[in-house]
Order: C-alpha cells, then structure tokens, then sequence
C-alpha cells in the first residue's frame, strides 16, 4: 500500500473519532423518518493505487460513518478570509471558507448532508453535474423549500459517477458571494496512466469597491480573480517531482469564462464536468477554456524542471484589484481620461447611466472621441517625488514620459509577505510576476522536492497560521 493511500485511510478513521458524537446528534433530529437506510450499504475502499486530491489553501470535509453511510456536516456561513496579504474580505462560504471545504469520495458511496444554515437569509445546496434524485437536486421551489436561516436540511442519495463535480448555492447572487466547494468522486478502479499528483482548483471572480470588503453581486465587472480563495502572489505553488504524471482539476462559478494557459508543458485534456473522456477523443493543448459552470482536467508528464505558470490569460484576470474603470492611466493634471473612480463602473452611477457615451471610453467601452474629451496624449508632465514599482519616479528619467501609453507595468512585489514552504528557492522578486488569477505548477528535481516536501511536513507540526475568525453568526 503506497504512502497516498495509508495516509487518507488513516485520515478516515481519525475524522471518523471526531465527530461521531455531533453527528449522531444531528442524525437523529433530522433525518426523516420515512427514509429507510439499508444497514448493509458498504462503504468503497479506496483501490490500490488510490491518489488523494491535494486542493492546496482547502481543507477536505470530514466525515463520519453511520451503517456504511459517509455523514458530513456542511454549514453555509458568513466568512472573513485574506485574499492576499493585508486585503481581508467579507464573504459568504461554507465551514469557514471560500471556496468551501472538499468533499472527496468514492463512486459506488452512499452519502448523507446535514445541510445548517447560518447565512441571514435562505438558501439551497445544488450538487453540480450529479445524477441524483429530483429531491436532491436542491433547486429552491422547484425540487426542495428554501432551506431559511437556522434551519437544517438532510440531503441523501447514492454516487454512481465518478469525475470532478462541484457543490454551490442555487440562488444566482449567493453564488458571486463565493458559495462553491469541489466535489470529488474517485472512480472504483483508477483512471490510466495512473497520475502521482492530483489536484484541484476553484476559479472565482469578486467585485470590491474601494476601501469596502464587501462584493458587489450586481457588478459585471471584477476586480479580484482567486484560485482557492487566494490571488496571485498568495496562491499555493503545486509541488511536483520531476517525472512524475499531473492531474490538475479546474472548476469555474462565475460570470467569466477562463483559458487557463500553462507555460512549458502541453497537456491532454481527459475531462468534463460529466466524468472522464475515453482516451482517443483526448486532445492536446496548453491552454484550455474553462467555461462558467464547467469542470476541466487535464493531465500532463512533469518532464521539464522549473516554476511554470498557470493562470487565466484574460489580462485584467492577471492583475489585483485593475479594471477598465480603476482611474486615470496617466498621473494627476493631463491624459485622456481612460479611466473614472470605481464607484461610477460598479453599478452605481450617480449622475446618467453606465451605457452614455459621454461614459464609454472612461468605463474602459470604446476608444471614439466624445464631446467631453480633449485631443491629448498619455504624456504625463506632472512632477511627482512619489516612486512607481517598476519604473521609479516620473521625474527619474523625462523620455519615458513622451513614450505614448507610459505607463503600463503594475509589477508590484510581496516575496516575503507570501512566503511559504511551497515558495522556496523562487527567484527574488517571483512576486511581481504573479497577480489576481495565477499560479505555479513547480516541476523541482528530486533533491529539491524532498526538501520542499519536508519543509512543508514540518509546517504541518506546528501552529497553523492566523487567518481572519470565520463569522459563526447564528441568525
């Protein structure tokens, strides 16, 4: 039995110990009694070869056994939670985090969810991609009642899929508040070729006014584009030893589509949000189009040595808190006005309406001239002592600021406020490369990998970082 799978058949029996007594509870006053549950239903063993999915900055979801039923408790809560360093937001999750814990079972499982809500208002729980009872499918008033403030309601029913699915709210705004997690059914017999890392990652988009932590839900526009919860430079490298197979498991909720792009490799693509693809209809590429509400695995050989790059290639995806409407391109006093205070591109224009003309270019629409704008160029020509990351002070050199378009660069970095076991032996300044939805894939060769590896082991022993209290209000 390899490591892989000692290590998450031990995890069970541990997350089995630890709540069977508050499991037991909440079976008891919920589960409706005109459901029988069959006490010989068997829970799948993970086969040989069994790989766990690594979903790095998510926990996984515990749970416990009761007659061979898998029991999780899953709670729809208010969460505060850190995009990057310093940006802490209020949003809405699942058992304290945004995306919500992984649920990672077997095909074949029996399944049981003690849904609490603790959000101020009612919701529902939508398993995505799965075949379930109409019962089950948690669409409010359609298939089930709102699930209101403080209430419970048990979801129950057989997996016989196998793939990368995923669980979210079934009301539209709720969903751009960040009410997602990954749900994993692991296939009875592996998948071939057999892959040595397996992860997963939850592609989301939030719009934040300035100084607010709070998202706008209304917005079509987005400011903060995460992978698990996080924004480049604060994702988690994945870590994986040179030679070794990837899986990569991407899953988007949100009002954009992502071609995510890896730098250095080419991979296949082996699934869907409906399971996986038969080997010969497998197609090669570096880029793939994970569109809203789709599911996407891909699968490549780690070959090449080095830090590459996997991010969402929609360019204002690739920065932190940059949209068309951010402010003006050029310093203070002079410049086309290409762009206005977030306020006026958020969905909250005081004074005429976000398609006028006269609003085009400033909302980042269009590049005609209209009766408000001036012909002028980007030139800058205003002295600033203050120092711009990247390109030093306007007064530092005068000729960039005849250099139509200057500036451009946001390079901005954070090495030391985002540093972790999974970013050691990064080149100095990596930071700056990496913002809104980006991320590393790290191919290191064997002497390096076990040292990551142990760093990251060690920090497992200690004290977990402080992260911002979730908000377990009772409403």
């Amino acid at each position: 039995m390899d490591k892989g799978r000692r290590n998450f058949l031990k995890s069970l029996v541990l997350l089995g110990a630890t709540g069977l007594l508050t499991g037991r509870k909440a079976i008891a006053q919920n589960t409706p009694s005109k459901r029988r549950i069959s006490s010989s239903q068997a829970t799948i063993r993970p086969p040989e070869g069994f790989v766990p999915v690594i979903t790095p900055d998510v926990p996984k979801l515990p749970y416990t056994l009761e007659n061979g039923i898998k029991v999780f408790h899953l709670i729809a809560e208010p969460v505060r939670q850190e995009f990057i360093p310093g940006r802490v937001f209020d949003i809405w999750g699942y058992n304290g985090h945004v995306p919500g814990p992984t649920i990672e079972v077997m095909e074949g499982d029996r399944v049981r969810f003690l849904f609490h809500n603790k959000l101020p208002e009612a919701t529902t729980i939508h398993w995505h991609g799965l075949e379930v009872p109409l019962e089950m499918d948690g669409v409010p008033a359609i298939s089930q009642p709102l699930v209101k403030p403080g209430e419970m309601f048990t979801y129950e029913f057989t997996l016989h899929q196998n793939g990368t699915f995923f669980y979210h709210s079934h009301m539209a705004m709720q969903e751009m508040m960040g009410l997602i997690g990954l749900f994993i059914i692991h296939p009875k017999k592996p998948y071939q070729p057999p892959v040595h890392k397996d992860f997963g990652l939850i592609l989301q988009e939030f719009a934040v006014l300035p100084n607010n932590t709070i998202p706008n839900s209304l917005s079509m526009e987005f400011n903060w584009l995460t992978i698990n919860g996080k924004a480049g430079p604060a994702t988690t490298p994945m870590i994986v030893k040179l030679g070794e197979r990837v899986r990569i498991r991407m899953v988007n909720l949100g009002m954009n589509h992502h071609p995510m792009h890896i730098h250095g490799n080419t991979f296949y693509v082996t699934g869907t949000e409906g399971g996986r693809i038969p080997e010969s209809a497998w197609y090669p590429g570096n880029t793939v189009l994970v569109g809203v509400a789709q599911a996407r695995d891909i699968e490549f050989d780690a070959k090449y040595p080095g830090d590459w790059l996997l991010h969402c290639h929609l360019p204002h995806h690739m920065m932190n808190n940059m949209v068309s409407m951010v402010g003006p391109i050029a310093h203070a006093g002079s410049g086309m006005p290409t762009g206005m205070g977030m306020e006026e591109g958020m969905g909250i224009i005081r004074q005429g309406n976000a398609l006028d003309e006269d609003l085009g270019p400033a909302l980042g629409r269009g590049t005609g001239m209209v009766t408000r704008e001036k012909p002028t160029s980007h030139l800058v020509g205003v002295q600033s002592t203050e120092p711009h990351q990247g390109h030093g002070t306007p007064t530092e050199n005068g000729n960039k600021k005849r250099v139509p378009g200057f500036p451009q660069d946001m390079f901005m970095l954070m090495d030391e406020a985002v540093a972790k076991p999974e970013t050691y032996g990064l080149r100095p300044g990596w930071s700056g490369g990496i913002q809104g939805m980006m991320t590393l894939v790290r191919v290191l060769p064997p002497d390096m990998y076990e040292k990551v590896m142990a760093m990251m082991k060690e920090r497992q022993t200690k004290q977990p970082p402080q992260q911002p209290a979730p908000l377990h209000r009772d409403h």
